[in-house]
């Protein structure tokens, strides 16, 4: 979940939808050289360097210059996620390359990473060729779709066996399957968080919680589960975490994902390791962030072979490094297997934890240079 996930971020504000104030004709030097558009984020504004852009693959640079981390999206109509970029630490700059058809968007900046964000609209016109015209990028879309798909399927079943269990009271079965119903989501996520409000229902932490997206889906109940041990009331908190999770998956059978898309989400997903598992913030209650922490990994994984290829063909030194940098995360990984699971966060020590984020951070530098890579004419 893209909610409160660093351990440094004290107090956070939440913003409204307001608009920035950046006119719709607005330029940006570096862009109209052939560089990325300059994005300007901080507490209160979020200005984008140029508002009126061209059809094709647009390349986003994001300064933060607020006191708060921040995130950066670009918005189709109802709020469906083209990209984004997620913790971004105040005086740190990050990229974001996306493939944007003619339409209208919204680019928004959200401080404290909460709430609707800062918002500018954009306007996208003209025509460009897919990036899916490369046969090995469409086929890398098509082979990630059905894993996705795969996924989605097995997603409903574990969390329907979870629900169930809720619902009888069963509190030792449903904290057995928490943990497994949780891996097929976090394998897939970022394509979850494509559509609109569902991510944050099922996936959405209590601080990050608002009037129009209360408490609810996996981290309610696992609240109930671990620190109040009884979920005799939490049966419609069931029934909507398992309708939630069938929506998401109905609309990840049909969803057409861009090569940048998967570019993006194995960066993505190894951010949510980064900054949610390895400060054992996410499953703050059950301390199973480890089978997220691999569900994550293998997630990003997917990704990566899907687009494996395109990408022998583009940079053979990038696949060597990137698979150099999974092995090593697998090896550090592996250290902390129990049975057929994982230790539990709280069981590990600094010294583990400290060894786990700097195979992730290695991993993260050369999954970082795969958009530039596939989307380089």
């Amino acid at each position: 979940m893209r909610t409160a996930r660093i351990l440094a971020l004290a107090a956070v504000g939440t913003l409204t939808g307001a608009l920035a104030a950046c006119s719709g004709d607005k330029t940006d030097d570096a862009a109209a050289a052939g560089g990325p558009i300059s994005v300007k984020a901080t507490d209160t504004a979020c200005e984008v360097g140029r508002t009126t852009l061209g059809a094709g693959t647009t390349h986003f640079k994001i300064t933060n210059s607020g006191a708060k981390v921040t995130e950066f999206y670009v918005y189709a109509a109802g709020d469906r996620v083209m990209g984004e970029v997620e913790n971004i630490t105040p005086g740190l700059s990050r990229e974001l390359r996306v493939e944007l058809p003619a339409g209208t968007y919204e680019a928004a900046c959200k401080p404290g990473m909460v709430g609707q964000g800062v918002r500018t609209a954009l306007t996208v016109s003209g025509s460009a060729s897919p990036l899916t015209e490369d046969a090995a990028l469409a086929a890398a879309s098509a082979d990630y779709s059905r894993y996705v798909q795969s996924q989605a399927t097995t997603l409903v079943d574990k969390t329907t066996e979870f629900a169930a269990a809720v619902k009888a009271s069963d509190v030792a079965k449903a904290k057995a399957l928490y943990p497994v119903a949780r891996t097929y989501y976090e394998r897939i996520e970022p394509v979850a968080e494509t559509f609109g409000d569902l991510d944050p229902k099922v996936d959405g932490r209590e601080d990050g919680a608002t009037k129009e997206l209360p408490f609810t889906g996996f981290h309610k109940l696992e609240k109930d589960l671990w620190i109040t041990g009884d979920v005799s009331k939490d049966g419609a908190i069931a029934d909507q975490l398992d309708a939630d999770i069938r929506a998401v998956a109905a609309k990840a059978q049909t969803e057409k994902l861009s090569p940048l898309q998967l570019a993006n989400g194995a960066k993505e997903l190894l951010d949510e390791v980064a900054n949610g598992k390895i400060t054992g913030e996410e499953d703050r209650y059950s301390h199973t962030d480890l089978w997220d922490f691999a569900a994550n990994v293998e997630g990003s994984k997917a990704a990566v072979a899907a687009l494996r290829p395109a990408l022998e063909k583009r940079d053979p030194q990038l696949v060597k490094s990137i698979d150099g940098g999974f092995a090593k995360v697998d090896a550090e990984l592996a250290k902390h297997r129990a049975g057929d699971g994982w230790k539990l966060h709280n069981q590990l020590s600094e010294a583990e934890l400290k060894g786990l984020s700097d195979a992730i951070n290695a991993l993260a530098e050369p999954i970082s240079k795969i958009a530039g890579v596939i989307s380089a004419k």
